[in-house]
């Protein structure tokens, strides 16, 4: 024991200098991870992109608007909550959505309607995948009360109990549905 003590006691001061440039840097590079996951996860960040498209369909829908006055933002909805999950997010859709905005892909208000549905349709077996996990963690049945429907609850409990997830009926809620064909 007294010997390995006595190795890093003999640092020296080239030794601690890196040691502590080291340390310097860790923190440094995670002050800046921290930073850009909370930068590129907010509204704003989002909107820099969607201004004319997802964005004013987000802000006229129920999760902006509405008598609490809770707002679900972007990534309340589109990015888990848990690290792993939400670094594998990111990183490809990161990589999805600045290729698209390089090339076009949704640049213009046609080209977003023409992408609509496939749009849609990816995110929804997103959700079928996790089970709605985003949608859940604002949404609990068992709290759900509606005078003018009692049921209510026992109707959304039944249905998750039953394997539906919730944009099997709620399609459309914060970002307009893609028109049948």
């Amino acid at each position: 024991m007294e010997a390995e003590w006595t190795r890093f006691a003999a640092l020296g001061r080239r030794g601690w200098a890196l040691l502590g440039a080291g340390f310097a840097l860790g923190l440094a590079a995670a002050a800046a991870f921290t930073f850009g996951m909370h930068a590129t996860g907010t509204d704003e960040f989002c909107a820099s992109c969607h201004a004319r498209d997802a964005v004013p369909e987000w802000r006229a829908s129920a999760h902006y608007l509405n008598r609490s006055g809770f707002v679900a933002g972007c990534a309340d909805c589109h990015l888990p909550a848990a690290l792993g999950p939400r670094l594998l997010r990111k990183a490809r859709g990161a990589t999805l959505e600045v290729w698209g905005h390089l090339t076009g892909v949704i640049d213009t208000p046609e080209k977003y309607e023409a992408r609509r549905p496939a749009m849609a349709q990816a995110e929804w077996q997103r959700m079928r995948a996790n089970g709605a996990r985003e949608c859940r963690a604002c949404h609990h049945p068992q709290s759900m009360a509606d005078k003018g429907n009692p049921s209510l609850r026992s109707l959304h409990e039944g249905a998750l109990a039953g394997g539906q997830i919730c944009t099997d009926c709620h399609q459309g809620i914060a970002h307009r549905a893609p028109a049948a064909k």
